[in-house]
């Protein structure tokens, strides 16, 4: 999850990067275009394909009280992150490791009910159950007044879209965004899924993008710069799709965000921007990258957090909390039936 720059209510699960454009060394890249068949293609596509509308939000759901919860709960008031990259200790890896674990259980769990005619609402429902029932608490529940406990961002929706009365569609691609705290920390993941029959352009941006983050995450380890992430994604890519860089990855742990921030375009940031210049054994943080078929530029809708693509294209997610590790990167957030190690 992610912060978002313009506003107030989405200093949240993103991390906004126009704030830095003016600073040395920090210019961002030249949005590229697609080739014409692909803009034509997606172009037609778009105009077939309804616009996602807001629908009805139901109220927000309760949490046992036996259940930790992280301190933005009451009041929905975020504790300042820490100003400096966390270097985990054994305990607390151990931790992120189980708590990761759970989280991946969630998102592969959540990814089973988005079926045709189901709501993101009832997503929400389902998952809400199934983490309490976990003794774990949904770390978007009144993060900053956020009313759901997960983010279901549909079609051209880029992120931290919230889940509603408006039942899924065949054809639809929908991210489940999951986070969750237990035992003092948080684990941060997300998918991509394809309701029903998807066209065949839906079907290779979602491929594209989860192929990107496994990518960025080979290319993670010990001594290796922040930047390579972004060069890698923008590489593999290689000018198909856009990227949504007012959009970032974030360090996690005690804090829900913090240092180091993670961009996913081709950038040169260093550690005033970053937080950090090079991963250390000990540093977690997430890796998301969200591509887009059209402009990656967003819009926000009136409820203060949902993003969604300015030309109406279709947009996807991924997201693996990661642990950086004496010999590569560790996936903390990996299926029970995959492999662990990048």
């Amino acid at each position: 999850m992610m912060v978002h720059q313009k506003s107030n209510m989405m200093t949240s699960f993103a991390v906004g990067v126009r704030r830095f454009a003016s600073r040395p060394g920090s210019r961002r890249p030249v949005l590229r275009s697609l080739s014409p068949s692909a803009n034509a293609a997606e172009a037609l596509e778009t105009r077939i394909r309804t616009p996602v509308r807001p629908g009805i939000v139901s109220p927000r759901r309760s949490v046992p009280l036996h259940i930790p919860r992280p301190p933005y709960v009451e009041n929905g008031k975020v504790p300042e992150p820490p100003s400096r990259i966390e270097i985990k200790s054994a305990e607390q890896i151990a931790a992120m490791r189980r708590t990761c674990e759970f989280a991946a259980l969630v998102r592969d769990y959540a990814a089973t009910i988005a079926q045709v005619g189901v709501t993101t609402d009832y997503i929400d429902a389902m998952v809400h159950d199934f983490i309490i029932k976990g003794n774990a608490y949904p770390s978007p529940l009144n993060y900053k007044g956020f009313p759901k406990s997960l983010c279901t961002s549909v079609n051209e929706v880029l992120c931290h879209g919230i889940p509603d009365s408006r039942p899924l569609q065949e054809g639809d691609i929908v991210n489940l965004d999951i986070t969750v705290y237990r035992e003092g920390v948080h684990g941060d993941t997300s998918t991509t899924v394809c309701v029903g029959q998807v066209s065949d352009s839906a079907k290779d941006l979602v491929e594209t993008c989860r192929n990107s983050l496994a990518e960025a995450i080979k290319a993670s380890g010990p001594g290796k710069p922040f930047y390579l992430i972004g060069q890698t994604i923008d590489k593999f890519i290689n000018r198909r799709y856009r990227i949504a860089t007012i959009f970032a990855g974030h360090g996690i742990g005690t804090h829900f965000h913090g240092p180091p921030y993670i961009f996913h375009h081709a950038n040169r940031y260093g550690a005033d921007v970053v937080g950090g210049s090079e991963m250390r054994p000990g540093m977690v943080f997430t890796i998301e990258p969200i591509l887009t078929t059209g402009s990656p530029r967003e819009k926000i809708w009136s409820d203060g957090w949902t993003a969604a693509t300015l030309d109406g294209g279709l947009s996807a997610q991924f997201e693996h909390t990661i642990l950086i590790t004496e010999h590569g990167a560790e996936i903390l957030t990996t299926s029970a039936t995959a492999g662990a190690s990048a």
